[in-house]
């Protein structure tokens, strides 16, 4: 059992992890790379519904009622597209490599916290591109689920032949939502955290910080779909940037939390080696 000192000075720890100058950096780093991200799924998305001959033009109807209009205003260029071409295929290739060097921050900066020297530039930048695509299919989970999932479900209830059982679908889906997000968001983070350095680590250290890190991204990204869902006037001083300055907010607050995550699993990991030297 843990006494008040003890938990001071786990919490003073974990302080000066995160004042290491590449733990401050990161949240931002991690940010905008996600954010990248974006056009690069978007853009396969848009190349998927072609392949199998399904209408742009619904997919996009659909996302228009659901997405801030100003965030459609710049994802329609990458989804109005004929098709794949060797012009696309270049521009998701460069995006997706753009967007690895989030994950290959968060490499650079584990090493630095578990005292681990790189591992040659190839190893990690094949890491970076794995951590890459878990990444990305969270970040899509989250905004199309979690951010955006009742919107969606709403639209979908709107047809005539699930008119009678729109209820018990819509209760269905709320009550299942988040257990499957906890356990999704904890599996994908926990691997995230336990691949990331490049020294060995246990698993178990890394499960207090996915923990964190899980409980808080579904907290904060309720509130997020819960803004955007009920707040219809935010656009009173930012105008048409408004949306895009809260989901810039939104995806900088999941980063820094990530980070912190970080630095609790390092912070559990000190303790484990001191529990192992002492026994």
């Amino acid at each position: 059992m843990l006494n008040m000192e003890q938990v001071k000075k786990w919490l003073h720890s974990l302080f000066q992890i995160i004042q290491v100058p590449e733990m401050k950096i990161l949240p931002g780093h991690i940010a905008f790379f996600l954010v990248l991200s974006i056009i690069p799924i978007i853009t396969l998305i848009g190349f998927i519904a072609s392949f199998f001959s399904i209408s742009i033009e619904s997919l996009i109807q659909v996302a228009t009622n659901i997405v801030p209009e100003e965030i459609m205003d710049l994802l329609m260029p990458f989804v109005t597209g004929k098709g794949m071409d060797m012009n696309i295929g270049l521009f998701m290739v460069i995006g997706f490599v753009l967007a690895s060097n989030g994950p290959h921050a968060i490499i650079v900066a584990c090493d630095t916290l578990y005292d681990e020297k790189d591992k040659n530039y190839l190893h990690t930048r094949v890491k970076a591109f794995v951590l890459t695509i878990l990444l990305m299919l969270l970040f899509f989970f989250c905004l199309v689920v979690l951010a955006f999932g009742n919107s969606i479900l709403n639209m979908i209830l709107q047809m005539d032949f699930l008119s009678h059982i729109h209820t018990q679908l819509y209760w269905a889906f709320l009550f299942i939502k988040y257990p499957f997000a906890f356990i999704l968001i904890y599996w994908i983070i926990k691997m995230l955290y336990t691949m990331a350095p490049s020294k060995k680590i246990p698993s178990k250290s890394v499960t207090k910080g996915a923990l964190f890190t899980t409980i808080m991204w579904l907290i904060v990204t309720s509130i997020f779909s819960f803004y955007i869902s009920h707040f219809g006037s935010y656009d009173l001083f930012y105008g048409g940037l408004s949306s895009i300055i809260v989901m810039m907010i939104w995806v900088y607050i999941l980063s820094y939390v990530l980070v912190i995550g970080i630095a609790i699993n390092r912070n559990n990991y000190h303790q484990l080696e001191d529990t192992s030297t002492n026994n």
